[in-house]
């Protein structure tokens, strides 16, 4: 196995330049660099990660905490986060709290225990009082789709209740009055947040909440499916639908053909995400814009900002101004 020695030599640098490339802490110049990395391209050199970590007390692992690991929500956001972090030198460590506190808890402690610079976390569970208590341990973390007012800079989310008013307004301004509205789970704050959009909506219009015509889905396909028949059951007078999100809104779809739903002749239906799919459905589906890549990209640029000290040039945006898209699922009665 090469050693940092061999290298020097064959680049004709000092050991030191060489440990300047290899740890990237101090600046040298690109003729400089391209020599000791082509040098150890050539003698197959891997720099020792337990040492570098022992000698900057970095290990240059971020660890990311996220509801769950499938479906296309979440890997957008993953993807983009574990290249601008790769592009950075940093790996990326992941973890799923399943929405669950206990399970929140055990992923952070994991990573943690993973020795990671810093954390990023998606949660849905834990309470702002144990989040603070992390800050207040010095445990670097940002948050993407929750604020907390004491850490709102660290913060990245999209306006939740401007969403669900302008999925809900889109509706209203096509002349119908008669909307169902299938939110996600109770517990998450999101849901919670896009509801109180979509009630926001019908009181400009002095149109009263019906219960009748809301159902709590879990955030998946099956459960728009569910929710859209749970509805149907209890009340049949609805033009419109709107889903707290892309998946269930794809759910509901199907169970409105099942019971007989033309769409958009007979039934409008409005998502939230503005997944690829939603591009691609039948009727493709109109849909409020949710930028969760964004929210991530900037959740890495505060890591590589507060804990690696890099110039970030560009403003960091913590609350995202979310956009309606209209597609062909929705129509004016």
């Amino acid at each position: 196995m090469a050693t940092i020695y061999e290298v020097a030599e064959l680049a004709k640098v000092s050991l030191a330049t060489v440990s300047r490339v290899i740890n990237g802490n101090v600046k040298v110049s690109p003729e400089t660099l391209k020599k000791v990395k082509s040098a150890m391209d050539e003698l197959g050199y891997r720099p020792n990660t337990i040492a570098q970590s022992l000698a900057s007390n970095r290990t240059n692992r971020v660890g990311i905490l996220v509801s769950e690991l499938s479906g296309p929500f979440f890997s957008n956001m993953l993807s983009v986060v574990e290249q601008e972090l790769r592009n950075a030198g940093m790996h990326a460590v992941i973890a799923a709290g399943h929405s669950d506190e206990n399970s929140e808890k055990e992923g952070i402690d994991f990573l943690l225990s993973c020795r990671c610079d810093g954390l990023i976390l998606h949660i849905d569970s834990v309470s702002d009082d144990y989040l603070l208590e992390l800050y207040k341990q010095g445990i670097p973390f940002s948050i993407i789709n929750h604020r907390i007012e004491e850490l709102s800079d660290r913060c990245f989310t999209v306006d939740n209740i401007m969403g669900g008013y302008l999925a809900t307004k889109s509706l209203l301004k096509r002349g119908h009055r008669k909307i169902a509205y299938i939110s996600g789970p109770s517990f998450k704050e999101d849901a919670l947040l896009r509801l109180a959009g979509h009630k926001q909506a019908l009181t400009e219009y002095d149109i009263e909440f019906d219960e009748s015509l809301h159902c709590n889905g879990n955030y998946q396909e099956e459960g728009g499916k569910q929710a859209l028949r749970s509805i149907y059951k209890r009340n049949h007078d609805f033009t419109a639908v709107v889903c707290a999100n892309d998946e269930m809104a794809v759910g509901a779809m199907y169970s409105a053909r099942d019971l007989g739903f033309s769409l958009p002749e007979t039934l409008s239906i409005v998502g939230f995400d503005d997944l690829i799919f939603a591009r691609y459905t039948y009727p493709t589906l109109s849909t409020v814009h949710n930028p969760i890549s964004d929210m991530g990209s900037m959740a890495v640029k505060w890591i590589l900002r507060e804990v690696y000290k890099h110039k970030i040039s560009e403003e960091l945006i913590n609350v995202f101004v979310p956009e309606f898209i209209i597609r062909r699922s929705i129509n004016t009665i």
